[in-house]
């Protein structure tokens, strides 16, 4: 008996394996070039933090001699040295070795009946700091910083000394200087690790999870898993799932092609597989919007001629007036299918066309319903942060839904009703996909130079990356107001 079961556990591993790893419809790689991008915006980020530096005052008793170091203010660093790079399997490096960090503090002393007041100006040479980040996928699903650990150390100090006392406090540098040393490297790590788990976070909070596109869809660019780090890439794996906002916890299984990025010349890659556009059009589908009426003045003139003639017996059989109005009634009769080859991407269209009489004050009269099978052109293209698609009319052919001669009859509308599609529907198509979506990337964080490529069944954006916006400024924008401490009464 547990054989058997070892047996079957056996042949269901490969279905559990797939099973649990659930494709993407969007992918984000990051590679080393715009990792140095980013280490460049972070080493100004760092600078900034390790400015803020404050420290406890030192003070002490050696004989006779009562010192007191404070306001210490930090006046200058040169980080020359930094390096940030990928270490599998989720983590960043950053390294700064060789910095230095100037100093100045207000000195006090007093001995026997003399006492002291001043300024000093001190240096702490061959700074090294490591640090290890940790990225790991949180519960809402946004890639955060989970941990981080760090080494700081300091190999020399020296300060300068100047005054009546200049002898004594060169005699008690060595107790200054050593404690100033001390508290110097305990504050930096501390620094960092607020910097990176609080502050750096709130920049990552910035990137879009679950939001909404417009008054019918929403999306959502929450991870499916941790991101996967080699020593060249970050790979990010987001769901890429369009949904209906009214029905915003409904899921389409996706049986798409699972992107796969191979590249690693540009600073970033985004990969769309064919998923993440048929769950954008399933969803407009279910909220209904896949539907234009016109209606009297909004029919194009020539095509109410050609179809007032090629329905003239149908009218003159009826008992209302031959000038009632014309209404044509377009409406998508299933969830158009997205189609991505090397050679372009194209999106299938199904739909229905109804014909009708208006009358005034009477039912409405149908003359004719008919389907429609449409293939459309479409250009995928990035700019900034909005992935926009233009759609162009390729191929279109109706027919009758009730006989073959009806369709044979059709025939001549052809051409005008793809006419009346080219210059009426589909400006309306493509205004409503002008605003795009936009990709998930942290605020102040831009496309550039990007270029489409497809594949079987995906696409890749290619791009550079530009920070529009510095982390500081971002970070400001989002900190949160200080609260007033309340005391009891």
């Amino acid at each position: 008996m547990a054989a058997g079961n070892c047996l079957l556990l056996l042949l269901l591993l490969p279905w559990l394996v797939t099973a649990s790893h659930s494709p993407p419809g969007c992918k984000i790689r990051i590679t080393s070039k715009g990792l140095d991008l980013v280490k460049q915006e972070g080493l100004r980020f760092v600078e900034q933090e390790l400015q803020n530096i404050t420290m406890p005052d030192v003070h002490g008793k050696e004989g006779q001699f009562h010192y007191n170091i404070s306001q210490v203010k930090v006046m200058d660093l040169q980080l020359a040295f930094s390096n940030l790079h990928f270490q599998p399997q989720q983590h960043l490096v950053f390294n700064i070795s060789n910095a230095s960090i100037s100093l100045r503090f207000r000195r006090q002393l007093l001995y026997w009946f003399f006492y002291d007041i001043g300024s000093i100006n001190a240096s702490a040479d061959g700074v090294h700091i490591h640090t290890v980040l940790q990225l790991a996928k949180d519960e809402a699903g946004r890639l955060k910083i989970s941990n981080m650990t760090c080494n700081a150390s300091i190999a020399r100090m020296h300060a300068g000394f100047s005054g009546t006392l200049r002898t004594v406090y060169e005699f008690l540098s060595t107790f200054i200087i050593t404690g100033m040393r001390f508290l110097l490297s305990q504050q930096i790590c501390p620094s960092l690790e607020h910097a990176s788990l609080v502050l750096l976070n709130s920049v990552l909070d910035t990137v879009p999870v679950r939001n909404y596109v417009d008054e019918h869809i929403g999306i959502d660019y929450s991870l499916l898993r941790d991101p996967a780090i080699s020593t060249d890439t970050l790979d990010l794996d987001f769901k890429g799932m369009f949904f209906p906002r009214a029905r915003e916890n409904q899921e389409l299984e996706n049986h798409a092609v699972e992107p796969v990025i191979k590249e690693t010349e540009r600073m970033v890659y985004v990969a769309f597989s064919e998923y993440f556009f048929d769950s954008a059009m399933h969803s407009y589908f279910q909220a209904g919007v896949l539907a234009i009426e016109l209606q009297g003045e909004k029919v194009p003139k020539d095509l109410e001629v050609l179809l007032r003639a090629t329905f003239f017996g149908t009218i003159f059989m009826q008992s209302p007036a031959v000038d009632a109005p014309l209404r044509l009634v377009l409406q998508v009769s299933a969830p158009p299918r997205c189609i991505i080859k090397p050679s372009g991407t194209s999106v299938s269209v199904s739909a229905f066309l109804n014909i009708s009489l208006v009358p005034p004050g009477r039912p409405a009269i149908q003359l004719s319903s008919m389907a429609m099978e449409t293939k459309l052109s479409a250009k995928v293209f990035l700019q900034g942060k909005a992935l926009r698609v233009q759609l162009d009319l390729r191929r279109f052919r109706i027919y009758s839904k009730q006989s073959a001669l009806e369709s044979l009859a059709l025939f001549s509308l052809q051409a005008p009703l793809k006419t009346l599609l080219q210059l009426t529907i589909m400006p309306i198509i493509n205004e409503r996909t002008k605003k795009g979506v936009q990709i998930p990337l942290p605020e102040g964080m831009d496309f550039t130079k990007e270029v489409v490529t497809n594949h079987a069944g995906f696409l890749t954006v290619g791009a550079d990356l530009h920070f529009s916006k510095g982390l500081r400024e971002v970070i400001e924008k989002y900190r949160p107001p200080p609260t007033t401490p309340t005391y009891p009464s």
